[in-house]
Order: structure tokens, then sequence, then C-alpha cells
């Protein structure tokens, strides 16, 4: 990984750190009221790595990924329930590219460490079954979101390394996000710990697979 960043051109180094501005400044403003500021520095964040990504002619689907994670950073940068299926529609797809990418990347699944595949199937097996019996009219959509995590998670257990790291740290997010949205009560005084911890553990999700895959 150090040789790989020590090979980065200027351009290349310059969207990592608008990258890096944008995660530390949302997290700067995550208790502050929706703004088009706040929005912008969420949005910037991935998407900046989604434009590293192609100027470092890195795989298409990583890039279109990130954008579709951009976007959904962008609803959920505001509040109800229009901005959440927005943003769900968005990281959906946004998975969907991730599980195609690492499947067809990688070994495949049969030589995949059984562990690491029990584990993730696991994990989205106790996520759905929490998630979808409380999600009420959104129980189809969270289903089909949480089956998306389930294959991007197997996909990435077959490349391991940062990759499969980083994949773990955007899975344990989407936990969070979930259980902000269906467990937590809003008045929750858990609340004020779980907003930062979705923000660190996603961005340091989707750096790592960024950088993974194109290291």
């Amino acid at each position: 990984m150090t040789g790989f960043l020590q090979t980065l051109a200027l351009r290349e180094i310059l969207l990592l750190a608008v990258s890096g501005l944008g995660f530390i400044l949302y997290l700067a403003m995550l208790d502050r009221p929706t703004s088009l500021v706040r929005t912008v520095a969420k949005t910037l964040a991935v998407a900046a790595l989604a434009g590293l990504t192609l100027v470092a002619g890195g795989p298409k689907l990583l890039a279109l990924a990130l954008i579709l994670s951009a976007l959904g950073d962008a609803f959920l940068a505001h509040e109800g329930d229009v901005a959440f299926l927005g943003g769900l529609g968005s990281f959906l797809a946004a998975h969907v590219a991730y599980a195609v990418l690492f499947l067809s990347s990688g070994p495949g699944l049969a030589t995949a460490p059984l562990p690491g595949l029990l584990a993730v199937a696991g994990f989205a097996l106790v996520m759905g079954f929490v998630m979808v019996r409380k999600a009420g009219p959104l129980a189809l959509p969270v289903a089909a979101y949480v089956l998306a995590i389930a294959v991007m998670g197997l996909g990435g257990v077959t490349l391991g390394g940062l990759v499969l790291l980083g994949v773990g740290l955007f899975m344990a997010s989407d936990a969070i996000v979930g259980s902000e949205k269906f467990l937590m009560a809003e008045a929750s005084r858990l609340r004020r710990l779980s907003s930062p911890a979705v923000w660190i553990l996603y961005y340091a999700g989707q750096a790592l697979i960024t950088l993974g895959l194109l290291a």
C-alpha cells in the first residue's frame, strides 16, 4: 500500500486530499442542521474517491459504485422517509455494483475461506431478521437491501485483504444505520455515538475498498 501511495500523481493526491477534507468537514458538522455546505461535504468525501478511481484508470464498476454511494450520501444528508428511500435505493445499486465487481474480479466463491463466508451469511441473516421485522411498509426494500449487502460481503471474502476489511466496516455502518432507523428511539443518547460511528466506519470502508482495488 505504501508503494502504491508513493506512485500517485499530483492530481490523484489532490483528489485524496479533497476526499479527506470532505470527511473531516462532515464529521465536524454532524450535529448541525441540514444545509448545502453540510450536504456538499458529505457527498464530496466519496465523490472524490470516484474521481480518483477514474483518474487512476481503476475499474469502471468501482467508480460507478462510488458515484452511487455519493448520491446516497446526498440523499441521507437530509431527514425524512423520501430521503431515506432515495438513499436506500442508491446504496442498493452501489452494493450490487460492488458485488458484481468483487465476484467477477476475484477467484470465486468456491475458493473463498468458509469461516468468512459463514460470518457474512450469519451477519446478514441476523440483520435481515431484525430489520425486516421492524421495517413495516419498508420491509421489502429493506430485505432487498440486506440481500445486496450479503452478496457484496460474500464477494469481499473472495478478495480478502484491504477490500474485505473495507467491506466489513461498510457492513457495520449499514447495521448501525438500520438500528438508528428502526430500533433506536429519537431521544436515545446512543445517537450521539452512533452518528459519528456510522460516518467513520462508512468512510473508512469506502476508502479501504478503493485503495485496495487500485493498489
